[in-house]
């Protein structure tokens, strides 16, 4: 290949343009490209003659003291080519010249690499103080990247208690701190995220609630009657939905088509997602409230996740990604697991799934839509649980799964994605070559419970957990992120206090040596009568063993 060859390289690297009063002359691009033509059929190959030489294609050395280094080119087109770099490689970039520090700091794609690992930033989420309009995405994005290592850190526990019997489902609303739940006893609860507190519960529905799922206008839950029982929000209500009706009539409603228990529940602006035990997964659309497409599997559907005109589902042991227009089924897993695959998550960008199952094992799936037939590559597999996984929940770069063996394992993915650029497209791409071998265990596993953990969501630096104990479980971070800010700002103090001392330091000693201040210190202060400023020991050996040394302000002595 072309850029293989050195002598092209050079050559490249010197293009220059011939009048330096016009330097963007149609004549000296004319120039310079018929150069790049001629270096591209440079041989690579070595042992072979190069066709050319930097020499024959720069022939005024004029040329080679124009473009050394990136900083001259034009800004938007330093802006492009960092459209090509990951964020850890945007950051050394941006660290090398001012020039490339504003460019970099400032650059739009600071927004993509946030939002495809985290959405939008809600302004009401509980992210912090640093979410606020007056940040730039670049400090955005550094501050969600490193809240993203609390999980490693210390943590509280409060449990909610409320439920008689077994939770089977729990959903955390970050964005409007409220925890949702619901299980065996047929009544869905609302709790309060940062108290801990019962805020309300709606009256019995009848049947066990094994799906629950909302955001900030419509509140879902799915049970073994078949009916998705619906709540709208009622604006100016402080915590959204009255799950007892008395504030506001008409708020409560229920969708049916199903014939068997619904099993999981899913929304996004514009359509309701739900599966069933009645083998098929139904798409509704909000503003009707009319099921719009039926997607029917062979097996009872235990789980689904939906990502723009996609949805995955999982039924008996296999996976499906269903485009949700038209009906069509775009790829199958078969065989995900040994037995039933009870888990689904999904990355935000949609490119990653995320299985578990019944054989206690955690796989990692990459849909790759290079092709007119897009295809799934598995990426990694953990097996961290003696149980089944009944849950999974992921938020970059955690994955949080739950299992009947009372244990949830916190597996870091981020070392498995790279970010890379094609055809100025962002996509997440599955690095090559991964030795399963090589693939790390679940950074942190955490236990306390009695057994069978049915369901588990992660947001807002806490985790939240149901089971069969019948109470709620939320492991709650934000403790470690104040720790790790106090620590780095005490380094930073610490940092800052060694630089002021160096620079005292280095002030000190330019204004004469220590040998030069030594000299004055002892003229000041002669010894004996000394006027040269040298001092000069006695020594006094004894007999009993010692020696003893005598100096102008003190005595040594020393065994013999």
């Amino acid at each position: 290949m072309a850029f293989e060859c050195q002598e092209s390289t050079e050559a490249f690297k010197n293009l220059a343009i011939s009048s330096e009063t016009n330097p963007f002359s149609s004549n000296s691009i004319t120039e310079n490209f018929e150069l790049s033509k001629l270096a591209l059929d440079c041989n690579p190959k070595k042992g072979i003659s190069s066709s050319c030489s930097s020499k024959q294609l720069l022939p005024n050395d004029g040329f080679s003291n124009v473009w050394r280094s990136i900083t001259d080119l034009p800004p938007s087109l330093i802006s492009e080519i960092l459209n090509y770099l990951d964020p850890k490689e945007l950051g050394t970039v941006s660290c090398v010249s001012t020039t490339l520090y504003n460019i970099a700091s400032e650059h739009q794609v600071w927004k993509e690499f946030y939002c495809e690992r985290w959405g939008l930033p809600i302004a009401s989420a509980p992210l912090g103080a640093g979410f606020s309009v007056e940040k730039s995405w670049k400090g955005l994005f550094v501050e969600r990247e490193y809240r993203s290592k609390t999980f490693l850190g210390k943590y509280s526990i409060d449990v909610l208690y409320g439920h008689t019997e077994a939770v089977r489902t729990v959903f955390l609303l970050a964005s409007a701190k409220l925890i949702f739940t619901a299980g065996y006893d047929s009544v869905v609860r609302m709790w309060d995220m940062e108290e801990g507190l019962s805020i309300a519960s709606s009256r019995s529905l009848g049947c066990t609630i094994r799906a629950v799922a909302a955001d900030t206008k419509l509140l879902v839950a799915g049970g073994t009657d078949g009916f998705i029982h619906c709540w709208k929000a009622v604006e100016g209500l402080q915590h959204l939905f009255d799950l007892k009706g008395v504030e506001k009539q008409n708020t409560e409603f229920r969708l049916w088509e199903h014939e068997g228990p619904i099993t999981s529940l899913a929304l996004d602006l514009t359509r309701i997602y739900s599966g069933s035990w009645d083998m098929t997964v139904r798409v509704w659309d909000r503003s009707s409230l009319k099921c719009t497409q039926t997607l029917r599997h062979g097996d009872w559907v235990w789980g689904l996740v939906p990502h723009d005109t996609t949805v995955a589902s999982t039924s008996g042991s296999d996976v499906f990604v269903w485009e949700t227009d038209s009906g069509t089924l775009l790829n199958v897993i078969h065989n995900a697991h040994v037995g039933n695959t009870y888990a689904l998550a999904r990355s935000r960008t949609g490119d990653f799934l995320f299985t578990g199952g019944e054989d206690g094992a955690v796989h990692m799936f990459e849909i790759i839509n290079e092709s007119e037939e897009p295809s799934v590559v598995q990426v990694a597999t953990w097996i961290p649980h003696s149980g089944a996984v009944y849950a999974l929940a992921f938020e970059f770069p955690w994955l949080v799964s739950a299992s009947s063996d009372g244990k949830l394992s916190l597996i870091d993915v981020r070392k498995l994605l790279r970010a890379s650029r094609r055809s100025l497209v962002k996509r997440v791409l599955r690095i090559k070559g991964i030795d399963q071998n090589n693939i790390e265990p679940p950074q942190r596993m955490l236990h306390g419970f009695g057994r069978n953990l049915f369901s588990v969501d992660v947001g807002a630096d806490r985790i939240v957990c149901g089971g069969e104990e019948g109470v709620v479980r939320i492991w709650n971070f934000s403790q470690a992120l104040e720790i790790e800010q106090r620590i780095h700002a005490l380094k930073g103090i610490r940092l800052e206090n060694r630089m002021r001392r160096c620079r005292l330091q280095i002030e000190m000693n330019s204004k004469g040596g220590r040998s030069d201040q030594c000299s004055v210190a002892a003229k000041k202060n002669p010894v004996n009568g000394d006027r040269n400023g040298v001092w000069h020991n006695k020594r006094r050996i004894s007999s009993k063993g010692y020696h003893i040394s005598f100096w102008p302000k003190g005595f040594q002595i020393t065994m013999l």
